[in-house]
C-alpha cells in the first residue's frame, strides 16, 4: 500500500480523532446524532475523511441486519466507527455509504 496523506479540514467545528488529532469530519456533515456505537453515543455523517476501511462484516444492529466495515484513523489506527456498505431492510437504505463516528473517539477542534 502507498503512503497515506492526511487531509486537513478547514473551517470551524471539526471533529478529530481523540488519540492523535487527525481530522475526521465536520459538524456540517452530521446527518443525525441519534445513533449508538459500541462505546455509547455516535453520530451519522454524510462524509468522513482520513481513514482506512477494514473487512466487510454482516452485523445485526439495533435497526436490523447491515453489512458494515470498521473505519480506522490513518494517524494512529484507532477504530473510530464504521461505514454502512449495505442495509438489508428497505427502510434503512439511506445509511448506505454513510459513516458512524463514535462520540467517545472524537474531539472537537476550532469550536
Amino acid at each position: 500500500m502507498g503512503r497515506l496523506h492526511k487531509r486537513y479540514l478547514e473551517g470551524p467545528r471539526i471533529y478529530a480523532c481523540i488519540d492523535c488529532g487527525t481530522h475526521l469530519s465536520t459538524a456540517d456533515q452530521i446527518m443525525s446524532k441519534q445513533f449508538h456505537g459500541r462505546g455509547g453515543r455516535a453520530y451519522l455523517f454524510h462524509n468522513a475523511y482520513n481513514f482506512t476501511i477494514g473487512p466487510i462484516e454482516r452485523r445485526v444492529l439495533i435497526t436490523g441486519l447491515h453489512s458494515v466495515a470498521d473505519i480506522f484513523c490513518i494517524g494512529c489506527d484507532t477504530c473510530c466507527g464504521w461505514t454502512y456498505k449495505e442495509a438489508h431492510e428497505e427502510s434503512q437504505k439511506y445509511k448506505e455509504g454513510k459513516f458512524i463516528l463514535e462520540k467517545v473517539r472524537l474531539q472537537k477542534e476550532e469550536w
